[in-house]
């Protein structure tokens, strides 16, 4: 066995197609059949139920799988712990992307001694990260502790868990909502309630579907009247921008110069997110404990 081959074999098993993998690995189908093909020589076993194009992982492959995926990691940890800040590093971050657009930055400067490191952030909601983590796919998920303290099917033992502190939501305007050009930052809540909203259907960490729920703000104490909805982050803050609507949003979304923040000063409650970086310990090399390490100091 190479590992270059069983690096085609990881991809193999998670992709729904020879060509899937292919594309992945920047190889020809033909090249990846042909390693696919070394590997189960080597071990003499087929390692994958052939239909058509289609590769379905056998009990053989799974159990490969496992073991490669270890195999990889410790090769992967052994190279960049010895090049140091020269390593080419591929880091591959999963989460919400609220989450990544709070911590891109941060990823960025935790990088900065790593000439050749490169940054991947990966958008999908929190039990997709996990899953992601516990595949190999991302050397790290950012999520929020709801779906930390689940603890659901793909959680590990051999995880660690680096808060990143917390995010509070606040009633957001855009600079040219009725509002914000009236000055009107401190209001009550009768009169915040006689404005349109923009809320997304799904939460936007966990992805669930909750309806008016799905931002945190508490409409069974304040029903609000919800005239746009929006899954996708950036096309909410353009309603908001536009002055067309308001929004509850986390607070590092102030960072923004067209957003202001509205306090309403007769509300009785508060929605705050705690949020973490989860990494596999047993995998990591030094970048990678030193990644999180950096990301804890910027929330201290």
């Amino acid at each position: 066995m190479n590992l270059s081959d069983l690096r085609i074999f990881v991809s193999a098993a998670r992709q729904p197609s020879l060509g899937a993998a292919a594309r992945e690995m920047h190889l020809t189908p033909s090249a990846v059949s042909k390693a696919l093909k070394r590997l189960e020589d080597v071990l003499g076993k087929p390692l994958f139920d052939r239909s058509g194009k289609q590769l379905v992982l056998n009990v053989s492959g799974q159990l490969l799988l496992d073991r490669a995926q270890t195999l990889l990691a410790l090769a992967d940890q052994a190279k960049a712990d010895l090049m140091g800040e020269q390593a080419a590093i591929d880091c591959r971050i999963g989460g919400p992307a609220i989450l990544l657009w709070r911590h891109g930055a941060m990823l960025s400067q935790a990088l900065s001694a790593y000439p050749e490191a490169s940054l991947r952030m990966q958008a999908m909601f929190e039990d997709e990260a996990l899953a992601a983590l516990a595949r190999g796919d991302i050397n790290g998920a950012i999520v929020t502790n709801d779906v930390i303290e689940g603890r659901g099917e793909h959680w590990s033992d051999q995880w660690t868990v680096t808060p990143l502190g917390s995010i509070t939501l606040h009633l957001m305007a855009g600079r040219l909502h009725p509002l914000a050009k009236a000055r009107k930052l401190k209001v009550k809540t009768s009169e915040v309630l006689k404005h349109d909203f923009a809320c997304p259907p799904r939460s936007l960490f966990c992805g669930m579907r909750r309806g008016a729920r799905s931002d945190g703000w508490r409409d069974d104490q304040q029903p609000r009247k919800i005239r746009y909805w929006a899954d996708d982050l950036q096309l909410l803050l353009a309603l908001v921008k536009s002055g067309e609507a308001l929004a509850y949003l986390p607070d590092f979304a102030l960072a923004d110069s067209e957003l202001r923040r509205i306090e309403v000063v007769d509300r009785a409650f508060e929605c705050v997110e705690h949020v973490a970086l989860v990494w596999n310990h047993a995998q990591a090399s030094g970048w990678q404990r030193g990644l999180a390490e950096s990301l804890a100091g910027y929330n201290s």
